[in-house]
């Protein structure tokens, strides 16, 4: 069997993975599932991944999200590239926009991860 076809993307690892309070994470594991946790770690792309669920559609377009951050428009693109390769977002181009929803199979499968995690 090729070795690509056992590599699993973070999402697909935080999915197949018991919550953290039932046992605790492989050192393979872990290491699969840190790109995912990475990419939410940046102040910008946690925020822009709340811009994006929390928009009225469902969906926004980096237009849409520009004006909230003093930032340039290629810098947030990058930003939501990243959450997009971490399985985080789904895209969608139309005309020369693109258009950025929630996945939301994967953050459910993240809360799952950290499910009942309490102070």
């Amino acid at each position: 069997m090729s070795k690509s076809l056992l590599e699993l993307t973070p999402v697909q690892a935080v999915a197949c993975c018991s919550p953290v309070t039932r046992e605790p994470l492989s050192a393979d594991a872990a290491e699969r599932i840190a790109p995912l946790v990475k990419a939410i770690a940046d102040p910008v792309r946690l925020r822009l991944l709340s811009l994006v669920a929390s928009h009225a559609d469902g969906e926004a377009c980096v237009c849409d999200l520009n004006d909230a951050f003093e930032l340039s428009q290629p810098t947030i693109s990058h930003h939501l590239k990243l959450l997009h390769d971490a399985g985080l977002l789904d895209r969608d181009k139309r005309g020369v926009w693109v258009y950025y929803r929630v996945n939301a199979t994967a953050l459910g499968d993240l809360a799952t991860l950290l499910g009942g995690v309490t102070a």
